[in-house]
């Protein structure tokens, strides 16, 4: 029997949360992908397919891809996001497990101003 990827793993829960969750003009969806070299989040209104703000850790001088980096990220998404006007948001971890820089992302995103 072959063994399943933590990756397949993860993208069959990230299908199972985007089934239910999408965002729209009032509420967009604030998503995270995490690579070995970094972090990236977008902001989008799934209703017109566009990506409204983006940014990842290569944005930010001396970050690190460690749970401070992800809060400064967070920080620097909602700062975007309150330049565009955006207060709430939806937010999709993309099958990550909510801890470390998942957690920190979102915590630096609260404290950026941003609600969810």
């Amino acid at each position: 029997m072959a063994k399943v990827s933590n990756n397949n793993s993860r993208v069959k829960r990230k299908k199972r949360v985007r089934a239910k969750i999408s965002g729209d003009t009032s509420r967009p969806r604030l998503t995270v992908y995490k690579s070995l070299r970094g972090i990236y989040a977008q902001v989008i209104d799934d209703s017109t397919g566009k990506t409204l703000a983006a940014a990842n850790l290569a944005e930010i001088k001396k970050a690190k891809n460690t749970a401070e980096g992800a809060k400064e990220l967070g920080k620097l998404i909602a700062k975007k996001c309150v330049e565009l006007k955006i207060k709430t948001v939806k937010y999709d971890r993309a099958g990550y497990k909510y801890h470390g820089k998942i957690k920190s992302l979102a915590e630096g995103a609260r404290e950026g101003g941003l609600i969810f």
